[in-house]
């Protein structure tokens, strides 16, 4: 089966230090660009973390220090992985909780603006998941009849993701599908905009599920004692999770949505403060300000007075009543801390 394209889908999978979003580093990407005419663009790379990697993570991708010790840090490739993503729409295996998310936060350290705001994102797992319920191993064997050589290889796993995914345009051509409410739909099908939407059914804002858009599409926090509010409503009673979130160890990518929800919502409250001043209406300048009178000479000669300082106070503040000595220095030292 050959997918039906507006745009390409490049299917790519990431190889790293650890499955922490926020710390952790990619040491290997694979993409594969899938294109409209029926053709496919492949490329990798391989990057030096600029950390150990830890033996454990090792031991799954089989890539090791020694293997990564002269390649290239990601900022020196960023850009062009970026070009060679170009406008594409994505598609991975977890892609949506772990490739994305993983990726953009090395493209934030390396200053590039990724945009994903009129991307589509694939999540073949979502659609095994919500289908079967198995793992990438099985869905190879479940779906092509077939065992996966080379498991957590970059390269084996996307080409293993792609197969997958036309197997499961055949076998869910036909079959309905019910969500949680008991609505049935036919959601696989051959088509980017319907995939994207069966496989985002939370409708991550940040990818690290943070932040999700609830059914009325508003963005609402995902976590924490303010789970299920918007966003509005948060800063609206406690402005200062703001500044708690950007200063702790959230994803770069999660603090750039933030971000983005802080500044919507100081323009919110700009206009509505304008707003009331329009309905107050301006008072007349006449009313709103007072001039400044001339005193009368009597009155100025009763401030000079006034603020002419008592001759004994200023002598009083020049000098000290007697000598200063050891001790009324220890006295001033135990009085002002020092």
């Amino acid at each position: 089966m050959k997918l039906q394209l507006k745009r390409p889908l490049a299917f790519f999978d990431i190889e790293s230090t650890g499955v922490n979003v926020g710390s952790d580093r990619i040491v290997e990407l694979a993409v594969l660009k899938a294109m409209p005419d029926g053709t496919e663009q492949l490329k990798s790379w391989r990057v030096n973390p600029g950390m150990p990697i830890p033996l454990q993570s090792s031991l799954i991708h089989g890539i090791y220090d020694e293997d990564i010790a002269q390649a290239p840090r990601f900022e020196a490739v960023a850009q062009e992985i970026a070009d060679f993503f170009g406008e594409s729409d994505l598609a991975g295996y977890n892609s949506n909780k772990f490739d994305i998310p993983l990726l953009l936060e090395e493209f934030l350290r390396a200053g590039i603006d990724f945009d994903m705001c009129d991307r589509k994102f694939v999540d073949v797992q979502n659609i095994f998941h919500q289908m079967e319920q198995r793992t990438l191993r099985a869905a190879y064997k479940f779906y092509c009849n077939a065992d996966l050589i080379n498991a957590h290889s970059a390269e084996a796993d996307i080409r293993a993701t792609y197969e997958v995914l036309l197997a499961q345009l055949d076998k869910y051509a036909d079959v309905a599908y019910e969500d949680k409410q008991g609505n049935k739909s036919f959601p696989v099908k051959n088509d980017v905009e319907a995939l994207h939407i069966f496989t985002n059914l939370q409708k991550p804002v940040d990818f690290a599920g943070r932040m999700v858009y609830n059914e009325s599409n508003e963005i609402v926090f995902n976590f924490g004692k303010h789970k299920g509010k918007t966003t509005d409503a948060v800063f609206d009673i406690e402005p200062s999770y703001y500044a708690w979130m950007k200063q702790g160890d959230f994803p770069l990518y999660t603090k750039k949505k933030l971000d983005e929800c802080w500044s919507a919502w100081n323009v919110k409250k700009q206009e509505q403060r304008q707003a009331r001043q329009q309905e107050g209406g301006a008072q007349p300048q006449e009313q709103t300000t007072r001039q400044p009178q001339t005193p009368r000479p009597q009155q100025q000669q009763q401030q000079k007075v006034y603020r002419k300082p008592h001759p004994g106070y200023q002598q009083q503040k020049q000098k000290p009543d007697g000598p200063v000595t050891d001790d009324m220095l220890e006295q001033l030292k135990l009085k002002f801390g020092k």
